[in-house]
C-alpha cells in the first residue's frame, strides 16, 4: 500500500489508499479512492503489447524512486525462488488437489524456466507482477487506473518484464500472449526506457514468462478452470525455451 500510496501522490493513475491496512481473518484490508470508469484493453496485437510496454515502462520508473522493504514473500506466480520442497511454490488449496491432472508439459516447462531463472544473479527490483489487461482501464489511448497493488514483487527488472509481457493481455482467465506480442513488449520496453538488455536478461525474461505461464496453466487445470492459457504454453513453450535458453 505504501507504493500505491507514494505513485498517488505523484499523480500516478491509481487508487489512493485512505485507510491503513486492518487484519480481517486471514485478509489484510483497507479502502481507498473510488476511481470508477474506464475500459479494458482487449487483444494481444504486437500494437497493443507495445503500447501496454510503454505503461509498465512508466510504472517501472516510478517504482525505481519508491524505498520501502522488499514485499517477500512474491506473489506464487512469480515465486520461483521459494525454499519449499518441490517444483511449485506450496499452496494448500492447490497441493491437495489430484496433481495427476496437471499434463507434464506443463511441469516440464516449468522445470526448465525454474532452473534457468534461479541460475540467473541479477539485482532485484520492486515492480508490479501482475499486469494483465484485467488489471488495467484506459480512457482511449490514455490508462486511467492500474490496479492489484497487493501483487508488487521484489524480482530482477527482466523477469518482471517477461512475465508482464507474456500476461498482458490477459482479460478473464489467465493465458499467454504469442511470441510476436512477447517480443513487440519487451523491444518496446527497453526504448522507452533506454536501456537495452543483456543477452542473460533476454533469457531471464523469457524464462519468467513460461514460468508464470505453467504456474497459471496449472492452477487453471487443478481447479478445472479454461484450459486457454495451457494450450497457449504447449504451442510456444520450446521456442519460448530456446530463446530463454533453458
Amino acid at each position: 500500500m505504501a507504493a500505491q500510496a507514494q505513485l498517488a501522490e505523484r499523480g500516478f493513475p491509481c487508487a489512493r489508499p485512505l485507510t491503513p491496512v486492518v487484519n480481517v481473518g486471514v485478509l489484510a484490508v483497507h479502502a481507498e479512492e473510488f476511481r470508477p470508469s474506464g475500459e479494458v484493453l482487449h487483444g494481444d496485437s504486437p500494437d497493443i503489447a507495445m503500447r501496454c510496454a510503454e505503461m509498465f515502462a512508466r510504472l517501472m520508473t516510478e517504482l525505481a524512486d519508491v524505498t520501502l522493504a522488499p514485499p517477500l514473500p512474491n506473489p506464487p506466480w512469480v515465486r520461483w525462488d521459494h525454499t519449499d520442497s518441490g517444483l511449485w511454490p506450496a499452496i494448500g488449496f492447490l497441493d491437495r488437489r489430484d496433481q495427476s491432472v496437471v499434463s507434464q508439459h506443463i511441469v516440464q516447462t516449468a522445470e526448465r524456466a525454474r532452473r534457468r531463472l534461479l541460475a540467473a544473479a541479477l539485482p532485484c527490483v520492486l515492480g508490479h507482477a501482475d499486469f494483465e489487461a484485467q488489471n488495467l482501464r484506459w480512457h482511449g489511448s490514455q490508462v486511467w487506473a492500474v490496479h492489484d497493488w497487493d501483487s508488487l514483487a521484489w524480482q530482477p527488472e527482466a523477469a518482471l518484464v517477461g512475465a508482464a509481457s507474456g500476461s498482458f493481455a490477459s482479460a478473464g482467465p489467465p493465458t499467454l500472449a504469442p511470441i510476436e506480442g512477447s517480443e513487440a513488449f519487451l523491444v518496446a520496453y527497453q526504448d522507452i526506457r533506454g536501456r537495452w538488455f543483456a543477452a542473460e536478461e533476454l533469457e531471464i525474461a523469457w524464462a519468467a514468462s513460461l514460468w508464470m505461464a505453467a504456474y497459471n496453466a496449472r492452477e487453471m487445470a487443478l481447479c478445472d478452470g479454461p484450459q486457454a492459457g495451457g494450450d497457449a504454453l504447449r504451442a510456444q513453450a520450446s521456442e519460448r525455451l530456446r530463446r530463454a535458453d533453458a
